[in-house]
């Protein structure tokens, strides 16, 4: 015969062996998490540093019917820039990027050829990105998205050459600091085709 309280005790301890278990399993997890969270830290990269406050930055417009263009405020450190003749409204675009006395980037645009120079002039851990664009009437059309890749070298640079703008179209250059494209530094929209 069975008696009510035998089964008041033995409900009370499955009762308690069921809350030791789910207690033993809640730390298996919690330590397993860790462990894991541990791991993920200690392996991931960092990311790149973005630049704050943001690099000064020097513009430069020539007008490429009067080109070839070197020299002079087009002249850099680096492989210097040279704008080639292009007929027409054509207007070509540099920005020079600074951070204190560091040259740390150029972007330019070529309208002969339609082709976007990206550079990366210092291993800072960071690095710019741009977007390149035109507009057909008020419509814009992005074409593309690039930076440099990251290298030991003392340049990285990265040349687009899409040749899908139309002749004598207003054309834009955004420079970012982020690969978000969320941390504007400059833009242009005075280039043209």
């Amino acid at each position: 015969m069975v008696r009510f309280t035998d089964v008041i005790r033995a409900g009370g301890d499955a009762r308690k062996r069921g809350t030791d278990m789910r207690l033993r399993e809640l730390a298996a997890g919690i330590a397993a998490g860790a462990v894991l969270a541990g791991g993920t830290v200690l392996g991931a990269a960092a990311p790149a540093q973005a630049y704050d406050p943001d690099p000064t930055v020097a513009d430069y417009h020539p007008a490429t019917t009067y080109c070839p263009c070197s020299g002079g405020d087009l002249a850099d450190p680096f492989d210097g820039t040279y704008f080639a003749y292009d007929a027409g409204n054509s207007m070509a675009y540099k920005t020079e990027l600074y951070k204190g006395d560091w040259f740390v980037g150029k972007v330019e645009f070529h309208p002969l050829g339609e082709e976007l120079w990206v550079y990366d002039t210092r291993n800072d851990g960071d690095t710019i990105y741009v977007e390149l664009g035109y507009y057909a009437g008020t419509v814009y059309h992005r074409l593309a998205r690039i930076s440099p890749n990251g290298t030991d070298a003392v340049v990285d640079k990265k040349i687009w050459n899409g040749q899908d703008i139309p002749e004598d179209a207003q054309v834009e250059v955004k420079v970012y600091d982020d690969d978000g494209y969320s941390d504007w530094i400059t833009e242009s929209t005075w280039a043209r085709a």
